[in-house]
């Protein structure tokens, strides 16, 4: 039987068979929810993390006749180890510190109890084992010189602050690395004119006249 000659008929003997079931069906779409869900399963790199947490904010108090601001600033390239810290919520606090984290520099003791400028973490939390006394469970963590405050802010002037009354500093007053909440930050700030390098030095007139020494 030549096919070519003869258009094709069902056996009726046969169930009918649907038109739809020879119908070629189409390959599923990709779901650009489902790829999102697998590539976002991939580990992120370390300086992605960073950039994605807020940051921190300090105060690290330090006694002049030790280690005073002029010290700070002179080191070299501005960067100093910040170490010697013995009190274990103070080194809690340390090690809790950021790349990048803002702290207020604060002259401690009898004579100067005074807010005088800003540095930042140039290095997060090592163990220093070499020299400046102390077991081998000491560290240190790596400042860096931002800026000196237009204006130094006393003491007496933060205590009298209606707006930094639960400041930590105020309440645990013999803590030497203390957390700051961004508004107490920015209330400090605002209380000493800013601070050098703040981007707000242009154009500025308050100058450093401050006459303290």
């Amino acid at each position: 039987m030549l096919l070519g000659r003869h258009p094709w008929r069902q056996n009726p003997a046969l169930p009918a068979i649907k038109a739809s079931t020879f119908q070629l069906q189409r390959p599923p779409r990709p779901n650009p929810s489902l790829h999102f869900a697998v590539a976002s399963r991939e580990p992120r790199s370390p300086a992605a993390e960073e950039m994605g947490k807020p940051k921190q904010y300090w105060l690290l108090k330090t006694e002049p006749g030790e280690w005073s601001w002029d010290d700070q600033a002179a080191s070299d390239g501005g960067v100093a180890k910040w170490d010697g810290v013995k009190n274990k919520q103070a080194q809690k606090n340390l090690k809790s510190m950021r790349l990048r984290d803002l702290c207020l520099f604060y002259h401690s003791g009898a004579k100067a109890r005074r807010v005088v400028g800003v540095v930042e973490v140039a290095r997060e939390w090592y163990e220093d084992d070499g020299g400046g006394g102390g077991g081998g469970g000491d560290g240190a963590v790596d400042v860096r010189t931002v800026g000196e405050m237009r204006r130094r802010v006393e003491l007496a002037e933060l205590k009298g602050d209606g707006a930094l009354k639960g400041f930590a500093l105020l309440r645990q007053p013999r803590l030497s690395v203390v957390p700051v909440a961004e508004d107490v930050w920015e209330r400090i700030c605002e209380l000493g004119g800013g601070y050098e390098g703040d981007g707000r030095d242009a154009g500025d007139g308050d100058g450093d006249g401050e006459g303290e020494g």
